[in-house]
């Protein structure tokens, strides 16, 4: 089945990439130079500000890299080519060469590179460790496809409260998600954690569907008060995906102000290579996008706008702060050339489109 409703050519770019089944991208030949003095990887897992919220910790998909980078020596070069040739195309896609956001991503009569226009359609895989406690209905799941189509697509009716300041930088980042299979298992677990057990039938978990051409979506008690994780482009095949936990699948109402979907909004902006919109550091660490503003530290609850942080008015509405699930309702332009960049020829996720 094929999963790219447009045709991806060979790019005639700076970079020619290669793809092994690690998800390792390798660059051969390069004329353009980018700059990567300010790319990281490990982060300060002290980073989140100190708040009252119960769920201040609801993404570990940062602390999850950091114990994957000191697990997998080779993971550090993967995400530092992935995140050379992410730029390489970016640039290419700019009539000044410079990376970054942006309305149109550089105008003018130069087309953008292959990969860049176009629906993109990826089927997702629920693997579910039911718990009698915290039950996952099928009601939910296909709540959760739709909001992930609203979602990705620029169809969140919460779009419309977007500050003036913003409002030219709201993407359609024009993909599409589509239900491929559902997998259940009954699971005595109380709490699986961040260790990526419930991805692996050895520790009582669920594998993986072909990770290669589906996003896996794992649904279990993690506990600890977390809401979901996601491993980022260039990690092993195996453990690819994203998880969530039971109550904040779709919109549920055990999950309260985090039951209308957007945790898997947010784990999968991270699983197409989004980092967190404060950059999980302070001011001058970013997120690698420009347009999005410089902040220090997440955003809780749901802010009044405007936001000051970093002497910026920090985009609290972004799927990629920590706000309520009712108070975030876009993705940047740049945020959607990072997302499209890893399908293009050469990109960590370009089986997708194959």
């Amino acid at each position: 089945m094929k999963k790219l409703i447009f045709s991806v050519a060979i790019l005639a770019l700076a970079v020619v990439a290669c793809q092994p089944s690690s998800g390792e991208v390798v660059p051969t030949q390069e004329t353009v130079s980018i700059d990567m003095s300010d790319f990281y990887v490990y982060t300060d897992s002290d980073a989140s500000k100190a708040t009252s919220d119960a769920k201040e910790d609801k993404c570990q998909s940062m602390k999850v890299l950091n114990r994957q980078l000191k697990e997998n020596p080779g993971l550090e070069n993967r995400m530092f080519a992935i995140e050379k040739h992410t730029r390489t195309l970016i640039a290419a896609k700019k009539p000044d060469g410079t990376p970054g956001g942006g309305n149109t991503g550089g105008g003018g009569d130069t087309p953008p590179p292959t990969g860049f226009e176009g629906t993109i359609s990826i089927p997702v895989i629920v693997n579910v460790l039911e718990d009698p406690a915290h039950p996952v209905t099928q009601a939910h799941i296909d709540s959760q496809i739709a909001i992930l189509n609203a979602d990705f697509n620029n169809n969140n009716p919460g779009t419309a409260g977007v500050p003036a300041e913003f409002a030219s930088l709201v993407a359609n980042a024009d993909i599409t998600f589509t239900l491929a299979g559902v997998n259940r298992k009954a699971s005595t677990k109380a709490t699986w954690g961040t260790s990526d057990a419930m991805k692996l039938s050895s520790q009582g978990g669920i594998d993986a569907t072909d990770p290669a051409n589906n996003l896996n979506l794992w649904v279990c008690e993690i506990g600890g008060g977390i809401l979901g994780y996601a491993q980022f482009p260039g990690g092993a095949l195996a453990t690819d995906g994203v998880v969530i936990g039971s109550d904040f699948l779709g919109e549920n109402t055990a999950g309260g102000v985090y039951g209308h979907g957007r945790t898997a909004t947010h784990e999968v902006g991270h699983w197409l290579n989004l980092r967190h919109i404060w950059g999980d550091g302070r001011c001058r660490q970013d997120d690698f996008v420009a347009d999005t503003p410089s902040s220090d530290a997440p955003n809780y609850g749901c802010p009044t706008y405007p936001t000051v942080n970093c002497k910026s008015n920090d985009m609290t509405m972004n799927y990629m702060d920590y706000v309520y699930d009712d108070c975030m309702y876009m993705f940047s332009n740049g945020q959607n050339e990072r997302m499209r960049a890893i399908f293009a020829a050469g990109g960590s996720r370009e089986s997708f489109v194959q």
